[in-house]
């Protein structure tokens, strides 16, 4: 089954978790706003570490980490660092974005690592040395530009697979109707294909928004919704978001 659990929440299975994004720039306001999260209907919450001002200062990333651990409780946590160059904020080079990995790992409060699969030289060994520190991994892949076609969709979400990512994700931008369908059939293959892994998709923008809300029929589990600001294009306010994915879930 592509399914795992964690935290007693089971990801892969049934509706899909509402993930939300911080993306505050202060430490206080990083605190206040995941604190606010742990009351909220999220299931998961990301840090966005890229929109982080002191994301260098690495005793500012501990103390934020500090401040939430005793509040996170059953909320899922994602740690992220997004480049620029997949859409991100921040910029950092291979041993800075070592030593933000090592601090999730630290931690102890952090369920779940983002990395950008494609950028790193050796994923697959680095996705071996998050695992034996104790992280699970979600290897992805962002195209704000285009929806690849369907065979390379397919090859970067096998890529990711065999390098060993606890799910794998892929975020596309689509320019047509058909491209979002694209995304949905390769979500459904793959989910068929790759028992044990499983998978995030998402159609950006306002074109690809239905792709937000059909992961419980195509194979999507986890999908992101929005608090105060969003992380990429197409989320929606993430009680709205909750409200229809109970509705769709009733239905089937």
């Amino acid at each position: 089954m592509n399914e795992m659990t964690v935290k007693n929440r089971t990801i892969g299975k049934g509706r899909p978790l509402i993930c939300v994004p911080v993306m505050e720039a202060c430490s206080d306001a990083v605190i206040r706003e995941i604190t606010y999260l742990t009351k909220s209907r999220a299931d998961m919450i990301e840090w966005r570490v890229d929109t982080f001002e002191k994301y260098r200062d690495y005793n500012a990333v501990r103390e934020v980490f500090a401040a939430v651990a005793p509040v996170i409780g059953d909320k899922l946590f994602l740690y992220t660092f997004r480049t620029r160059r997949q859409g991100g904020a921040g910029e950092a080079d291979g041993e800075t974005l070592a030593d933000l990995h090592d601090l999730a790992a630290e931690s102890g409060c952090v369920d779940f690592l983002d990395l950008e699969y494609f950028e790193e030289e050796r994923p697959a060994r680095k996705i071996r040395e998050l695992k034996s520190a104790g992280l699970r991994v979600i290897a992805s892949h962002h195209d704000f530009q285009e929806t690849p076609p369907i065979e390379v969709m397919r090859m970067l979400l096998d890529k990711m697979c065999a390098g060993g990512a606890d799910i794998v994700k892929l975020a596309v931008m689509p320019q047509t109707r058909r491209d979002v369908l694209n995304l949905l059939e390769v979500t459904g293959d793959f989910q068929e294909h790759n028992p044990g892994t499983p998978i995030v998709t998402m159609s950006m923008g306002r074109l690809g928004s239905f792709s937000r809300l059909s992961g419980e029929t195509f194979g999507s589990c986890i999908t992101f919704g929005v608090h105060k600001k969003a992380s990429a294009p197409g989320q929606l306010e993430m009680n709205r978001l909750g409200q229809i994915l109970d509705m769709i879930h009733e239905s089937l």
